[in-house]
């Protein structure tokens, strides 16, 4: 049984077979597309950080849409983390491993101070890989990960098992 804010979960729409035969795409655009929920959505994210972070960190691509407003409602800076070979300057880069392979992301040198304390965002909490290495950049950073803030956690993936250094705040669990 799914568990978070009914007003969210109705405006997540599932896409069978997308972007390959058998999964179940999380379309988060009608939740977007709704200024209410989506302001809504943007507060709970942001809620219990308040004066606790200095910067807000999403990642590539749909961790964008939402680490920034929060951002801006925490009055702190935003950092994108990006796939490799999306940012002009000098980077970190942290690869990990996928079902079917590996990526890579990567974080200006300079995007994080020793110390900051970052609130890091994305969409979908799901294996965790993309959460870890993200996390492992900021850390190389010389920055501390705050808390992780998800939208939505695909639980029966495991995903948190393998963040188990992190504080897990997900919206809603499925």
């Amino acid at each position: 049984m799914p568990d978070g804010p009914p007003e969210l979960l109705e405006l997540i729409r599932d896409v069978p077979d997308y972007p390959q035969p058998g999964v179940v795409f999380k379309d988060i655009t009608p939740l977007l597309a709704d200024g209410p929920a989506f302001s809504a959505m943007i507060e709970a994210l942001a809620k219990g950080h308040e004066g606790m972070v200095d910067k807000v960190a999403g990642i590539e691509a749909r961790g964008f849409i939402l680490a920034a407003p929060v951002a801006c409602r925490l009055g702190v800076g935003f950092v994108p983390v990006r796939r490799v070979g999306k940012l002009p300057a000098p980077t970190f880069a942290q690869t990990y491993e996928l079902e079917y392979g590996t990526a890579t992301v990567e974080v200006n040198t300079d995007a994080f101070a020793p110390g900051d304390r970052v609130l890091l965002i994305d969409d979908v909490l799901a294996t965790g890989g993309t959460a870890a290495a993200t996390a492992a950049l900021i850390r190389r950073c010389g920055a501390e990960v705050v808390s992780l803030v998800v939208l939505l956690e695909l639980g029966f993936l495991g995903g948190r098992a393998n963040l188990p250094d992190l504080d897990i705040r997900p919206l809603i669990i499925l």
